[in-house]
């Protein structure tokens, strides 16, 4: 019950402790019944419910009260978790003072106290994720630090491209964790915001004092007031829903670079090793990128449970039958999966061990064709971009077919050698020498991960 979609064997691999903690069962029906026992105070505030009401009503709201068990069997019939748990603070409340129970749940109906729950969700949610955010972000800044002018290959279509320094990737991690940071701070300011609307977004239960009730329900609750209920309207959740999913592709990405880097025809970069980690239960040798896995694989989940809370959107009048409903497992499990993706990339960040060795004999292994672009661009500048292409590319291939250094063929090669002497075709050789605004660049994006104005 307590980890939606996710079987708890497997849940500590696609989800962290933190998040777990946030979409537990417990926490969740403690949410709805601040709802509760703030409404009471709003209420009472503005002379709707009796001053005497509001303590005895508040201090029912303690999760420890009720039987989780029972009203969850008793949801199915009565169509949501909050009948029943409303009916349960009835009598809670009844218990010690019978005049308080008849103001329990004044005004308000089921959706605008699990629509405020799932809010108040979101919002720890999005705080857990923060905080791995900044982590990530802060181990990536440290490796692009430590490795800004280490050559390493640049791979297009998984095959040889050109130099760059193992700088740039992760620096490039960190930027694009940095956007989702930025994404999640602004919905968590703008999009989540307090559902209270009554039975169809109304509030005529309360006469004129609906608004004034609502202002003083979201300042209880920490919640900007929106401009009306939203019952039927999903957007905002829709755009976090997006958000997450996003944050989970971000780190996908990232875990299949890494995943790529650990193969052992590559070895460049590692994950953090650890008694245990990465085995084999048949090949002792094996060091497997488990955190990696385990990233894919719930960034591979996210999306699709996003996708069913942007269909959800599409909900009926003032009030759904289904799409709302669709939401409730669907939500918890979107960002349990985001957080067991971004787990795995902190893990990751601040772990990784680099072999800029074997990072420098990968781009030796081409014989030096990495380089040829740099060649025909120098070359291009005296003969002509078309006939410096096609001069680099007919020496390419033979240095493929005679498996000889491209820099040697090069220098057999008298198109080449009355344009460009031996000291800079070996000069053209060095990895490092083209890399173009890589450093600006690393600079820039480590201004932008850190929130900082770029700077020309």
């Amino acid at each position: 019950m307590t980890e939606p979609l996710v079987p708890s064997l497997f849940s500590p691999m696609f989800s962290s402790a933190a998040m777990r903690a946030v979409v537990d069962d417990r926490a969740r029906l403690q949410r709805m019944l601040d709802f509760e026992a703030a409404l009471a105070r709003a209420e009472a505030a503005v002379g709707i419910v009796p001053t005497a009401a509001m303590e005895p009503i508040a201090a029912a709201c303690r999760v420890e009260l009720y039987d989780l068990q029972e009203l969850a069997n008793a949801a199915p019939a009565a169509g949501n978790i909050l009948i029943p748990m409303v009916k349960a603070l009835t009598a809670q409340v009844a218990k010690g003072d019978a005049e308080a129970a008849k103001w329990v749940h004044w005004g308000a109906t089921s959706q605008d106290v699990i629509d405020t729950a799932l809010v108040l969700e979101l919002r720890d949610g999005i705080d857990v994720l923060l905080k791995d955010i900044d982590r990530a972000i802060a181990g990536f800044l440290a490796l692009a630090g430590r490795y800004r002018r280490a050559p390493m290959v640049a791979r297009t279509w998984l095959q040889h491209a050109l130099p760059m320094p193992f700088g740039l990737k992760v620096a490039s991690y960190a930027a694009a964790l940095g956007r989702s940071r930025d994404r999640l701070k602004r919905l968590r300011k703008e999009a989540l915001v307090l559902q209270f609307g009554g039975a169809a977004g109304t509030l005529a239960a309360l006469d004129d004092r609906g608004l004034d009730v609502a202002d003083r329900l979201g300042a209880l609750l920490s919640l900007p007031s929106p401009e009306a209920p939203w019952h039927g309207h999903r957007d905002r959740l829709g755009e976090v829903a997006s958000a997450l999913a996003i944050l989970s592709g971000t780190c996908g990405k990232i875990a299949r670079d890494v995943a790529l880097l650990m193969q052992s025809e590559v070895g460049e970069a590692f994950e953090p090793a650890a008694p245990g980690r990465g085995g084999s239960s048949t090949m002792p040798q094996k060091r497997n990128p488990t955190a990696s896995a385990a990233t894919i694989a719930a960034a591979s989940i996210a999306p699709q449970l996003a996708a069913t809370i942007l269909a959800a959107e599409m909900q009926e009048h003032e009030r759904a039958a289904g799409g709302w409903q669709a939401e409730w497992p669907t939500f918890p499990a979107l960002l349990l999966v985001v957080s067991g993706a971004l787990a795995g990339i902190v893990d990751i960040a601040e772990g990784l061990e680099v072999d800029t060795e074997r990072m420098r004999a990968n781009l030796d292994s081409s014989r030096g064709q990495v380089m040829a672009e740099a060649v025909s661009m120098a070359l291009a500048r005296k003969i002509g971009k078309a006939e410096a292409h096609k001069l680099l590319e007919e020496a390419s291939k033979k240095s493929s077919n005679e498996k000889r250094h491209l820099q040697l063929v090069l220098a057999e090669d008298q198109r080449v050698t009355a344009h460009l002497p031996a000291a800079e075709i070996a000069r053209l050789f060095e990895p490092l020498t083209y890399q173009g605004v890589s450093q600006q660049l690393i600079d820039r994006l480590v201004s932008a991960a850190q929130g900082r104005p770029l700077r020309r």
